[in-house]
């Protein structure tokens, strides 16, 4: 099977030391699902709420001092991720490359 953008996300995340991803699938990231389900060394929690997923994340860096991912649909999917994510920046939680 060829290689696909997301998996050459996917790839690069775990370039980056980014072994860890939250969030709930949507049509628009069936792809990146599937390519995340190519590379298990990348795991995958499944969350309940967009926004359960950017606090997820930026809690994994809080604890760990490695950031993880997080994804969700486009439109108000993204748009719930961003009080996650500014929190984050906010309390300065460690942050991938990029």
């Amino acid at each position: 099977m060829a290689r696909t953008t997301s998996d050459l996300i996917v790839e690069r995340l775990l370039e980056w030391g980014i072994d860890a991803c939250f969030g709930i699938c949507g049509d628009a990231v069936n792809g990146f699902f599937e390519a995340l389900r190519r590379h298990p060394e990348m795991r995958f929690v499944h969350v309940r709420h967009e926004e359960y997923a950017a606090m997820a994340a930026v809690g994994y860096a809080k604890f760990t001092g490695r950031p993880a991912a997080c994804v969700a649909t486009s439109g108000p999917g993204a748009l719930h991720l961003m009080n996650g994510l500014y929190d984050g920046k906010i309390d300065g939680a460690p942050a991938g490359r990029g």
